[in-house]
């Protein structure tokens, strides 16, 4: 089964909203054993939509379109459908009554151009959409299966779950589904991570193993396609037992788990407190910190000390400290530390000091050249890092470094 998801709307291709439409689907739909192939999206116009459809049709046995079911002018997906399948559109008395029911019940008048989403396409019928005026549509056609959703994702979200997937159940009946597992890593490249694993990628069948890069992290997906869930997982668990002994400590969790949230969970588990001191990160590792919900459990507090006098009143950064070593140095990073978990009475801190640039670097001290200090019940420990990239690829690779450390 293969199946296509288009996303239909000018403001798409101009990056004026996300298409989350198309992650959503794509997600949804492994879940029930539907591979999804391909991804378009495509403006409001009639003739590259319908080169679009002519294209899906080749390669595709299931197409799903979201957007243009509005009531406007470029709303064009389901007159441009029936146009490409040679079907005729005709207004549905039943879709017409409910249109009007719909305005009336909110106080509100229908325009005429509201008509025009009571049409039905030959042989289709309507997906019910209880959140709003577009109701969806499926049809058949050459043995392609089209189903339509409008773009709103609240709308579009809900119209799948009750009404496509019941269908898609109904018409090709039991399939296998498609689960995956997430091995979150940190501490090591994905180039250095490959070649520790490479073996593991190259024999790789069902499941597979996929890498991904995001900053300052790797992750591994590993996915598996089965006849249920759990056989999905049984084939997933022996993988992920081989890449856990051959990677170790960099993976820090799997799936959904951050950084920031094993942090946390090991200071609930211990029961300990954590504060921090930033400068060049401007409160960017405070703000991963609180994201997590349940972080007041263990986050007491966070100093933004930019400037040297603000290191010193706060944090008791000595002025020698400074004078002698600056404030991008081992020295601060760790006087820095001692100087929060000092002051916020936390079992341990977390300083951040460094040039994240794009200026202020120099030949001794270039940008992204950052110190990370952990002040804890057993001492301070300091890292030098030296990171590139831009000013906020450089912060969040500090926050992430300081997190894993």
């Amino acid at each position: 089964m293969r199946a296509e998801i288009i996303g239909v709307g000018t403001e798409l291709l101009l990056g004026q909203i996300a298409n989350t439409n198309a992650q959503y689907l794509s997600s949804e739909l492994a879940l029930e054993g539907v591979g999804v192939y391909y991804h378009q999206v495509v403006g409001d116009n009639k003739e590259r939509l319908h080169s679009v459809l002519s294209l899906a049709k080749s390669r595709s046995d299931m197409v799903l379109l979201t957007g243009g079911l509005g009531p406007t002018e470029d709303d064009l997906t389901r007159e441009v459908l029936a146009e490409f399948i040679k079907r005729p559109l005709a207004i549905d008395a039943g879709q017409l009554l409910a249109l009007e029911s719909y305005f009336v019940s909110r106080g509100r008048t229908m325009t005429e151009n509201n008509r025009k989403q009571a049409m039905l396409i030959e042989g289709a019928s309507f997906l019910p959409n209880p959140r709003g005026t577009a109701p969806g549509m499926y049809v058949e056609s050459e043995g392609v299966h089209y189903f339509l959703m409008p773009g709103p994702p609240t709308e579009m979200r809900g119209m799948y779950q009750e009404q496509i997937v019941p269908r898609i159940r109904a018409i090709f009946g039991s399939q296998n589904t498609i689960r995956s597992k997430v091995l979150r890593i940190v501490g090591i490249g994905e180039s250095a991570m490959e070649a520790m694993i490479q073996d593991i990628l190259h024999a790789q069948e069902n499941p597979t193993v996929a890498p991904y890069a995001s900053e300052g992290e790797v992750s591994l997906r590993i996915t598996a396609k089965a006849e249920s869930e759990q056989q999905a997982f049984d084939l997933i668990a022996p993988v992920e037992a081989r890449l856990k002994e051959r990677l170790g400590n960099h993976i820090y969790g799997v799936d959904q788990a951050t950084l920031s949230s094993v942090v946390g969970d090991l200071l609930v588990q211990a029961g300990q407190t954590l504060s921090v001191a930033e400068s060049c990160t401007g409160g960017m590792l405070g703000v991963y910190l609180t994201d997590i919900p349940g972080s007041s459990r263990y986050f007491t507090n966070g100093f933004i000390t930019y400037s040297n006098e603000a290191k010193q009143k706060h944090l008791g950064v000595t002025s020698e400290v400074l004078a002698n070593f600056g404030a991008v140095s081992e020295e601060c990073a760790k006087a820095m530390a001692e100087g929060a978990r000092r002051s916020s009475e936390s079992d341990w801190a977390v300083s951040i000091t460094g040039i994240a640039g794009p200026g202020g670097g120099t030949t001794d001290k270039p940008v992204g050249l950052v110190y990370v200090g952990v002040a804890g019940p057993g001492g301070t420990s300091v890292r030098e890092l030296r990171h590139r990239g831009d000013r906020n690829q450089i912060r969040i690779r500090s926050v992430k470094s300081a997190l894993s450390l």
